[in-house]
């Protein structure tokens, strides 16, 4: 007997996902009850989806013509298979890092050979050789200087540092998150010269393209619930995919579509973009023209000490004025339409302050004869903004109250019209827990856009910030030159005069508290998202949105935190506590560690800090991080003299 001998062909990697694409596509197949289950976050991934289709073309092509067809997936299948096939959030960033002497790279860039370079000789083709040497291994770039990588924003210690404590509550309601984002360009187009010349100083790495052929747009947000955190936490998971959603609806393009082919035309090769690292940023640092202590110290708003050894607290300041929103190439009358559909759906739900709703950036309200509106990202983040929170409140509102003495006996696809939802999240995935949830969230969120793929935070890179706000949490930036805190969010309170003009057309009257605060049905917000008992009143979560250009090195950071930080300090402690610090993410902990030591409420603290072009001299200009010493020190001994207490 003889025996056929083994293939030499070994199990791979890929062979492992297949098998397991295989079983998925069966489970998937089992019936309708795998409809009802959750799917779980390994079937999100991205490699399963590509691996899953790869399999699905396969067996296609190796069918025989004469095959009979497959029969056509139930629904139930194909939804688990649409849920599958759905990507997570990019919560990294892809990359072009140079190699270096001390880090080179380990890919072979021509004929390996051992010899010394004085018994190396040129190839010279004899009659009848190949044109080409025999040793060359194929397939291999002849590139040495560039390395394509992806790196976990997270991890990215020295751009960006996250940190959150629960204080003295029981639970932390405070989210956060940050990544990238899927949006076309919204950047403000720079001259051809400046773009060759910001790519070609771009350091020690360049940020590759996006899904639209731009450089990537970054996405960081704070959101900070109440009443529970099933609101943050939808917001956290949801809100990114519904600006993309807004976005692809509104068929949005980008603003550098324009001067992309003469910009390609003109654009250095990538070794040239990665030389003159010294050069490019330590000009831009150097012409920064820093102020002295005496001209910035009138602007800064630093708390004092009273005669009667209390702290006179500063009163947040009002956000900085931003531009106007430039307008962006899309389906305008799609657009309208949608925006019209979207208004006519919070008057038919909500009734109330939206009978007369006409959000900002919607262009709802205009003569006959005028033109249709433009888009704009500020129309589109509006939009994302509102059908996130209508979605959220109706979903709320069709489960059983858990104050209701009355039982509910409404079906449990009452929600659905021929097995598809209203309108279910870019996820798929359901809203919340089985009871209905009254609280809310606060939401503040960054996108930054960049012209070129020169990074955000190099020196010489240019680059606009699009600032999109609900409620209390805030947003902040530091100025190179003068040290001082630049607020780009206002506190949305019913004491604010801007909130007060524009809730007292449906509200007859504030509440005060013992604390002398305005609250509206209880609320110390006056924009949320939730919140659905007070939805009537006029609790919208129409954003307030600030786009601002961002010059070379005209700003050191940003820092995005919830009201656990902004209720304790003001703006210039904390921009002075991450001055001090080596790295973003240390800046963070510094924050909310000395906001949970000073503070008197105990609330959850969440800051996020990110590091832009100025960050190297964020500690040279105005009064530096000495300004708010002696204010901190004194917090510090106040809050550990144990004769005093907490006041």
């Amino acid at each position: 007997m003889s025996f056929r001998p083994r293939s030499s062909k070994r199990w791979s990697l890929g062979d492992s996902y297949g098998f397991i694409a295989s079983y998925v596509e069966a489970q998937a197949r089992r019936g309708p009850a795998l409809h009802a289950l959750r799917p779980t976050k390994s079937l999100r991934r991205t490699p399963l989806r590509c691996l899953s289709v790869t399999r699905k073309t396969d067996a296609a092509s190796t069918s025989e013509p004469g095959a009979p067809e497959q029969p056509p997936q139930d629904s139930a299948s194909a939804a688990a298979q649409a849920q599958a096939s759905r990507r997570g959030f990019h919560n990294y960033f892809v990359t072009h890092l140079p190699s270096s002497s001390l880090h080179p790279d380990s890919r072979i860039s021509g004929p390996h050979h051992r010899l010394p370079r004085a018994a190396a000789t040129r190839y010279v083709p004899t009659p009848g050789s190949s044109p080409a040497p025999a040793a060359a291994p194929p397939n291999v770039s002849s590139n040495r200087d560039l390395t394509v990588v992806r790196i976990p924003l997270r991890s990215a210690k020295h751009h960006f540092g996250v940190a959150e404590s629960r204080g003295q509550r029981p639970h932390n309601e405070d989210t956060n998150q940050a990544g990238t984002i899927d949006l076309p360009s919204f950047a403000k187009r720079t001259p051809i010269s400046l773009v060759r010349n910001a790519m070609k100083k771009s350091g020690e790495a360049t940020t590759a393209d996006s899904a639209f052929g731009d450089p990537q747009i970054f996405y960081f947000a704070v959101f900070d619930g109440h009443g529970g955190n099933q609101c943050s936490d939808f917001l956290r998971e949801e809100l990114h995919g519904y600006i993309e959603e807004a976005a692809t609806e509104f068929e949005l393009k980008s603003s550098l579509k324009a001067n992309r082919k003469n910009a390609q035309e003109t654009q250095q090769p990538p070794t040239l973009m990665m030389r003159d690292k010294d050069a490019g940023g330590a000009k831009q640092l150097k012409n920064v023209d820093l102020k002295g202590p005496q001209e910035v110290k009138d602007a800064a708003e630093i708390p004092e000490k009273n005669t009667h050894g209390g702290i006179k607290e500063v009163d947040n300041a009002e956000a900085m004025a931003g531009s106007k929103p430039e307008p962006a190439e899309g389906n305008e009358s799609k657009a309208l339409r949608l925006q019209k559909s979207l208004v006519k759906e919070y008057k038919d739900a909500i009734g109330g302050y939206f009978r007369r709703f006409n959000p900002p950036h919607f262009g709802l309200r205009r003569e006959p004869d005028a033109p249709e509106p433009p888009v704009t990202i500020e129309s589109v983040l509006t939009y994302a903004f509102l059908r996130a929170d209508l979605d959220f409140i109706r979903a709320q509102a069709r489960k059983p109250d858990p104050d209701d003495p009355y039982v509910s006996d409404a079906a449990l696809n009452n929600d659905e019209i021929l097995g598809a939802p209203h309108h279910s999240p870019p996820s798929g995935h359901g809203i919340g827990g089985g009871k209905r949830f009254k609280g809310g969230s606060t939401a503040s969120i960054a996108l930054i856009s960049t012209p070129t793929p020169a990074p955000f935070w190099h020196p010489a890179a240019t680059s606009t910030l699009l600032v999109a706000h609900v409620g209390d949490t805030r947003i902040l930036l530091c100025e190179t030159s003068t040290g001082l805190a630049k607020p780009l969010t206002s506190d949305h309170h019913p004491s604010s005069p801007s909130e007060a003009q524009r809730l007292r057309r449906y509200t007859a009257s504030f509440i005060t508290d013992s604390f002398g605060e305005e609250r509206i049905q209880g609320l110390a917000n006056s924009r949320a998202f939730g919140d659905m008992q007070s939805k009537r009143l006029g609790v919208s979560a129409e954003p307030e949105i600030t786009r601002t250009e961002i010059g070379q090195a005209q700003y050191s950071f940003i820092v995005l935190m919830s009201d656990g930080v902004s209720g304790t300090l003001s703006d210039q402690e904390i921009v002075d506590i991450v001055k001090e610090a080596k790295t973003p993410e240390e800046g963070a902990t510094d924050v909310v560690n000395y906001a949970s030591e000073v503070t008197s409420n105990g609330d959850n603290a969440t800051c996020l800090v990110v590091r832009l072009g100025g960050w190297e001299r964020r500690s040279e200009g105005g009064l530096g991080s000495l300004g708010t010493k002696e204010i901190r020190d004194y917090r510090r001994n106040e809050a550990l003299d144990p004769r005093r207490g907490r006041r």
